[in-house]
């Protein structure tokens, strides 16, 4: 089970179709400190009166809803028990590896002649056909840090009062991480 605090969020800006085109909310969360935000940035976020938040994120909504800025959106009217959600995360930053790590490959063989190359990736394509490396090839690079979202982890539980929401499953990201949760796109019966 993974708890994850999902508040208190803030409304920033409403947008509706008549000024923006589509109707959405925006929506703030957590701290950042005056010196380390832009002008722009502190103006835009001051308008909720709830001082400068440390992340932004918009929400398409329904036609008809309707929200005001500097209004708290709770977890209650949203999230229930037994929902299916989406949690989106960014992945722990593993640096430059190899493709042992990276890839899960194999390696070489500890004796029986191999010198000086246990951890390698061994062979990248053939001389004048196709006389490129294919694109996609497996090797060594940046790994983690990325984008991941984990699909259908269903709502434990609840508790609006301390901005609680715990989900069953891991999700993707270190401790304190950002998250974003969303409804499930491709909800599948639990059984």
């Amino acid at each position: 089970m993974t708890v994850i605090q999902a508040g208190p969020c803030t409304v920033v800006q409403a947008k509706t179709t008549a000024s923006d085109g589509y109707t959405a909310v925006q929506l703030g969360f957590g701290e950042k400190k005056a010196q380390r935000a832009t002008k722009a940035f502190r103006t835009h976020c001051l308008k909720a009166g709830k001082g400068i938040f440390g992340v932004l994120r918009e929400f398409r909504v329904a036609e008809g809803e309707a929200f005001t800025v500097g209004q708290e959106v709770s977890l209650e009217g949203i999230f229930k028990v037994g929902d299916s959600v989406d949690v989106t995360g960014t992945t722990k930053g593993r640096g430059y590896t190899g493709v042992i790590k990276r890839h899960g490959f194999g390696g070489f063989p500890g004796s029986h002649g191999t010198h000086e190359y246990f951890r390698h990736g061994g062979s990248i394509g053939n001389r004048s056909y196709p006389g490129r490396v294919f694109k996609g090839k497996r090797m060594a690079g940046q790994y983690g840090n990325e984008l991941n979202s984990t699909q259908n982890l269903e709502v434990i539980a609840v508790r609006p009062a301390e901005h609680l929401l715990l989900v069953r499953g891991a999700v993707a990201g270190a401790r304190n991480g950002i998250v974003l949760i969303q409804p499930a796109v491709k909800e599948r019966p639990r059984g």
